[in-house]
């Protein structure tokens, strides 16, 4: 019963004004304060009964005590929030009380004050002043905490990052820290601002018992591999899973450490960064001029980020969607205007097919570097739309770098796909097509050096399965998957921009980088990790009351069970760890400019199936409708941790 009138007042309580509550705060101590000095006098001279010309000290404690922790930042502090430094001003203030009193002992005629009386009455005060906030801190926190029906939480790491969480959170009206989690057992049975630290054992009982509802990882500066090792341990709990900002983002200001977030599934996927080689990434951009078409395109939009870090002189965006371009160019603004940096931005509106406007864009801006990713690159619509698929993936290709090499532009970056090696679909195959453009023009020992890199899946762009299955799980499912034993590589964002710089720079003409994509991934696995870390379960079979279903849809036109970065088995090491160079087949300079002569024939036409028969005459192992079967079953992926397939094990 008095829970339905407790939480409401104490409520009403912390709702008045600051000023107010500093009031009651400041008559409670006036009155303790003469009081306490009655309870030194008993505890030294076995009377509450002083002498009466020791009258004085009832008055003049209080009096000197209280304006003197207001002077020290005492009655500054929020009881809500009190931390370390309400200690020192609380202990400063009453060592200065406690000194003037004891001064004032000697001017008062008569006076018999035992002195040690004053140094029983600072103990006193320091007791009262400091339990009394603090207990009322402890009180708000969890009373008020209560009534604002804020979940229970379990911290794993019992670290520096794990004490501010807990503290963050512990005034926070959406989580409360029931539990801290360590591996160390040292720090097992003590508490973290007043939360116990225990073991892993514990919090799975929590979790049995409904006693925990999330688990929030405060592990912001560990490996990645360590992380997936905790989170395949976490996932069998049945609970949510959550993180922290990572650090380099709390130090830069972008995020406060209580700010938790959902685990990202491309925190698991990525691997440990390898350290980019910054000779290679300075190479072809710092205080160069570059431009990047596709700009606001998921890989245009974070090379331009890169890009900007390393310091060229200017930088040209060029991009057919108005609105991506206004968002990249609106952003770059932005980080040159915070960082204060010396480059120029050119946003320009415009197709990669205009050769002209190439030209014009590399004479104009006299531009060193082009980076090439625009592409129509999402396989089933590519594959109902074919002649743009080669209006803007091949003819695109052809006049920019046509008009790049026009214009004595020295380095040509193509972004490919790994749908690019023995393509099944349109899209793939008019990649290929149009790295054997690149390669046939770097044939003619032209002054500009042509080159592609090849890689697969980017964690997070438009196209990636990610943030499908992400939506779909809000929603409450099904999550639907194409196929149950599809596979793909998957790489961050940043780290295939960083490698696609590094790539370029490394260039000497006609070269096939491939980036070593790590281990290919079961998306059935993804899927089923990514409903776990959001606390559900699978529904299938075997748990027919599970909460999001996965539904298989069938392959769709032009996709394949698995994906390969190399044709053939021919590829060498480069002086970079994670980029290998292929050595494949090319097409002479004639063959190509027969068989564009051929394409723009058949766009003329619109004739889809002619341009298709195209494609199948001059790329090598296009196979429409060919899935691979064989090859898959051949390939063990990468598992991801997942009830639902039985114990994975993670590569460390």
């Amino acid at each position: 019963m008095a829970s339905e009138w407790l939480y409401p007042s104490v409520y009403r309580l912390v709702s008045i004004s600051r000023f107010l509550k500093r009031c009651i705060m400041l008559v409670a101590d006036l009155i303790a304060l003469p009081i306490l000095v009655a309870v030194a006098y008993a505890l030294r001279l076995n009377t509450f009964t002083p002498q009466f010309d020791d009258i004085w000290l009832f008055i003049a404690a209080p009096l000197v005590a209280v304006p003197v922790l207001y002077l020290s930042g005492f009655y500054r502090s929020i009881v809500r929030y009190l931390g370390a430094e309400v200690a020192w001003s609380l202990i400063a203030g009453v060592l200065v009380s406690v000194s003037v009193l004891a001064a004032l002992s000697y001017m008062v005629p008569d006076a018999s004050v035992p002195r040690s009386v004053f140094l029983i009455w600072g103990m006193l005060a320091t007791l009262y002043l400091g339990g009394s906030r603090f207990l009322m801190r402890r009180f708000l926190v969890s009373v008020l905490g209560g009534g604002l029906n804020r979940q229970p939480v379990a911290v794993f790491g019992a670290g520096g990052a794990g004490a501010q969480l807990v503290s963050g959170l512990q005034s926070s009206t959406e989580f409360f820290p029931s539990l801290v989690v360590d591996d160390d057992v040292r720090k097992h049975r003590t508490l973290l601002a007043g939360v116990p630290i225990v073991s892993r054992e514990v919090l799975e009982k929590a979790a049995r018992e409904k006693k925990v509802s999330a688990v929030l990882l405060a592990v912001p500066s560990i490996s990645r591999s360590r992380r997936m090792a905790i989170v395949r341990w976490l996932e069998t709990l049945n609970l949510r899973v959550q993180t922290v900002p990572a650090l380099v983002d709390i130090a830069m200001g972008k995020a406060r450490l209580e700010e938790v977030r959902d685990v990202s599934i491309e925190d698991l996927l990525g691997r440990d960064s390898v350290p980019p080689r910054q000779d290679l990434l300075h190479r072809c951009i710092s205080g160069k001029d570059v431009l990047v078409t596709g700009a606001g395109g998921s890989i245009g939009s974070e090379l331009c980020r890169q890009i900007l870090k390393l310091a060229p002189s200017r930088l040209v965006l060029l991009e057919q969607s108005e609105f991506s371009l206004y968002a990249i160019e609106k952003e770059l603004q932005q980080e040159v205007q915070g960082r204060k940096l010396k480059v120029e931005i050119v946003p320009v509106l415009g197709s990669v097919v205009n050769r002209g406007l190439m030209e014009q864009l590399c004479r104009t801006h006299r531009i060193d570097t082009v980076y090439h990713a625009a592409a129509y690159k999402h396989v089933p619509i590519v594959e109902a739309n074919p002649s743009s698929g080669v209006r803007n993936n091949i003819l695109g290709t052809l006049e920019s770098a046509q008009g790049a090499e026009a214009a004595g532009v020295k380095h040509f970056i193509l972004v490919s796909t790994d749908k690019a090696v023995r393509p099944t679909n349109v899209m793939g195959a008019t990649k290929r097509f149009a790295e054997l453009v690149l390669q046939a023009m770097a044939s003619r020992d032209s002054g500009t050096v042509f080159s592609m890199v090849r890689f697969g899946n980017v964690l997070g762009s438009s196209g990636s399965v990610v943030p499908l299955f992400r939506e779909q799980i809000r929603r409450g499912g099904p999550i639907t998957v194409t196929h149950p034993e599809v596979i793909r590589y998957f790489m961050t964002i940043p780290e295939a921009s960083q490698l696609v710089i590094q790539a370029g720079a490394m260039a000497k003409g006609g070269e096939v980088f491939v980036l070593d994509m790590g281990d290919p991934v079961r998306i059935v696995d993804l899927a089923a990790t990514m409903v776990h870390l959001m606390g559900l379960t699978v529904k299938d079979d075997t748990n027919p009351q599970g909460d999001i279903a996965l539904e298989f849809t069938g392959l769709r036109p032009g996709e394949k069970l698995y994906e390969e970065l190399i044709i053939g088995e021919c590829s060498v090491r480069t002086e970079h760890d994670m980029i290998m160079q292929a050595s494949e087949e090319t097409l002479s300079w004639d063959e190509i400019h027969f068989a564009l002569e051929a394409f723009r024939k058949a766009l003329s036409r619109g004739d889809n199936d002619a341009m298709k028969a195209l494609l199948r005459s001059y790329v090598a192992g296009y196979a429409p409708g060919s899935v691979g079967n064989e090859k898959a079953a051949a390939m063990p992926p990468r598992e991801l941790p997942s009830r639902a397939v039985g114990a994975m094990s993670f590569p460390e």
